[in-house]
């Protein structure tokens, strides 16, 4: 695959206290990346172009397009000045319930629904999570510090979000940045599912709020363990009680909330 910038190096003049400076300043980039499969275009996205082999598999699985990683049989990745391109090759049967239900959706920072068609397309309730992870509050807590140690770009750009997994030992192992939250948690389940972690026994951490998006992509990924730093929506909140997800908002230095299943986090 080609290499990418995450991010640019502009001029700025900064304020400081009645003062002007000029100067240089990291901004983060952000892309659109196409993604076609069997040589069909089926979404637009502006993304972080990085990572983006696990962006593209956590994508497909986690709005329904794959069941599986094995169905994923090939991934190539081009850019030009227009934007990235991804093509997958993925299994017949895969591909035609694609066809079936085909839409052309243009996807922003921000943006959960753009270019659903129906209802049932725009709330899809996972199967059950099935997780015996727990987790205590301090564990959790330092969870978070070790996630913000390990965003890079957003130190650089402070503009990104992060999605990182908090393993069964307590540790983070795994984190994901993008300028998007949902390319954040689709870039890291991508990347457990490459690796064949087992999702049931850790947990998923997030610097967004946690929408509905959020939610059902996690429990979509048999991820039992979904904590924030700001807050949950009530569809989300909704939507985990009855995928048995649990659901954790405001994690912060001194605190969090617990909306749904709270057994899987301790005092």
């Amino acid at each position: 695959m080609s290499d990418f910038k995450t991010s640019a190096t502009v001029p700025v003049t900064k304020w400081r206290e009645g003062q002007t400076v000029s100067a240089q300043d990291h901004v983060a980039e952000e892309a659109p990346v196409a993604l076609e499969y069997n040589g069909i275009s089926h979404a637009v996205m502006l993304a972080t172009p990085n990572d983006l082999e696990d962006f593209a598999l956590g994508f497909s699985l986690t709005e329904g397009i794959l069941a599986a990683p094995s169905e994923l049989y090939a991934c190539e990745i081009s850019g030009d000045l227009n934007g990235i391109r991804i093509e997958l090759e993925i299994a017949s049967e895969r591909f035609f319930s694609l066809k079936e239900k085909r839409r052309t959706l243009a996807g922003r920072t921000g943006c959960g629904l753009c270019g659903t068609e129906t209802l049932p397309q725009a709330i899809r309730i996972p199967p059950p999570v099935v997780s015996q992870a727990a987790f205590s509050a301090d564990t959790l807590h330092a969870a978070f510090r070790q996630m913000e140690q390990q965003q890079h770009l957003q130190q650089r750009t402070g503009a990104t979000h992060a999605a990182a997994w908090l393993a069964a030992d307590g540790q983070v192992t795994l984190v994901r940045e993008d300028v998007g939250r949902h390319n954040a948690l689709d870039k890291l389940i991508g990347a457990l599912r490459r690796a064949g972690v087992n999702t049931a026994a850790g947990a998923a951490i997030v610097t967004s709020r946690a929408s509905y998006e959020m939610v059902q992509k996690a429990a979509s990924a048999g991820i039992g363990i979904l904590a924030a730093v700001s807050a949950p929506t009530a569809l989300a909140v909704r939507i985990a009680d009855v995928t048995g997800l649990t659901l954790a908002g405001f994690v912060r230095q001194h605190g969090h909330s617990v909306y749904t299943h709270p057994q899987r986090l301790t005092a």
